[in-house]
C-alpha cells in the first residue's frame, strides 16, 4: 500500500499519522476528568458520556489487556454522572482478546465504521451543483436550529433541540467549528461541518445528512470541498471521517480513503 499513482500520500502513510495524531489523548478534547489508565485514556464528555481509547495496546497480553477493560469499567462506575461509556476500537490494531473482554465486561459493540482519510488539498475542488441549490456556512442561531433540525429528522434523532443547544454553545465559546449547509426551494437539504483537531494536521468531517430526494445529486460532495477549503485555511492537511456504508463511496467519490474500522463498544449503567 505505497503512494498512489498521482504522487499522493497513500494508504499506509494517511494510518500511520492517523495513529500519530488522533488517538488517545488528542480524542479528548473537551472532556473532564481526563486520566490515563494504563495506556488507555479516558474522560467524560458533558452530558455524562465517558470515553475510552488507546494509542497501541501491541505487548500486552490477553489477561493484562482483560483487567484494563475492568479497571476501566470500574472508574466510569465511580463516577455518578456518567451515563454511559464508549471504547473506541479499530480494525488494524493488535489486541488480543479486546472485543471478548469488552463484550464480558458489559460494552456491547454498534455498528462498525469505516476510517476515512484525505489530504485536504486533494478534496477542494469546488464541485458543481444542480441549478437552484446554494451553499452557504452558517453561524447564528436561526440558522443552526434548523441545520440541526433538518439533520435530526433526516437521521431519526429527535427534534434536534439539545444538538442545537450545544452547538450554540460552542459557537458562543469561540470554538472554531464550520457549519456549511446547502438549500433549496426556501429549506436546507444538506448539511454537514469541520471540527480542527488541535496540535495535528487533522479536522474532523462530520454530520453529512442530505434530504433523500436530493441524494445522489453531488450536494454532499459540494458541502465536502467547502469544507477541505475551510481545512487549507487554517493550515491543516488532513480530512477524517468515520463513516458509515451509506457515506463512504462518497467521500471514496471525493478522494478520500479507507483505512481502517473502528467499532465502538458502549457500556450503560443499569444495562
Amino acid at each position: 500500500m505505497g503512494a498512489p499513482a498521482d504522487g499522493g500520500v497513500g494508504v499506509t502513510d494517511l494510518l500511520a499519522a492517523y495513529d500519530a495524531q488522533l488517538r488517545g489523548e488528542s480524542e479528548l478534547a473537551g472532556a473532564q476528568e481526563v486520566r490515563l489508565i494504563g495506556p488507555v485514556s479516558v474522560g467524560v464528555f458533558p452530558g455524562g458520556t465517558g470515553f475510552a481509547s488507546y494509542v497501541d495496546l501491541a505487548g500486552l497480553g490477553e489477561r493484562r489487556i482483560r483487567s484494563l477493560v475492568l479497571e476501566v469499567r470500574a472508574h466510569f462506575e465511580a463516577l455518578p454522572d456518567v451515563r454511559s461509556a464508549e471504547w473506541k476500537t479499530r480494525g488494524h490494531d493488535v489486541a488480543p482478546g479486546l472485543e471478548a473482554a469488552l463484550r464480558d465486561a458489559g460494552f456491547v459493540p454498534e455498528g462498525t465504521e469505516s476510517v476515512m482519510l484525505g489530504e485536504a488539498a486533494a478534496l477542494a475542488a469546488d464541485v458543481p451543483v444542480p441549478e437552484g441549490v446554494v451553499l452557504r456556512e452558517v453561524r447564528d442561531e436561526v440558522d443552526i436550529v434548523a441545520m440541526e433540525r433538518m439533520q435530526a429528522d433526516v437521521f431519526g434523532h429527535g427534534d434536534g433541540e439539545e444538538r442545537a443547544q450545544r452547538t450554540l454553545a460552542r459557537v458562543a465559546a469561540g470554538d472554531d467549528v464550520v457549519l456549511w449547509v446547502a438549500e433549496a426551494e426556501g429549506r436546507m437539504i444538506s448539511a454537514g461541518r469541520l471540527e480542527p483537531v488541535a496540535g495535528t494536521e487533522f479536522a474532523g468531517v462530520w454530520g453529512g445528512a442530505t434530504v433523500p430526494e436530493w441524494r445522489g445529486r453531488g450536494v454532499y460532495r459540494a458541502l465536502t470541498a467547502k469544507r477541505a477549503q475551510a481545512a487549507l485555511r487554517r493550515g491543516l492537511r488532513y480530512l477524517h471521517s468515520d463513516s458509515t456504508e451509506f457515506s463512504r463511496p462518497i467521500l471514496e467519490r471525493s478522494g478520500m480513503r479507507k483505512v481502517t474500522t473502528t467499532t465502538p463498544y458502549v457500556w450503560t449503567r443499569g444495562a
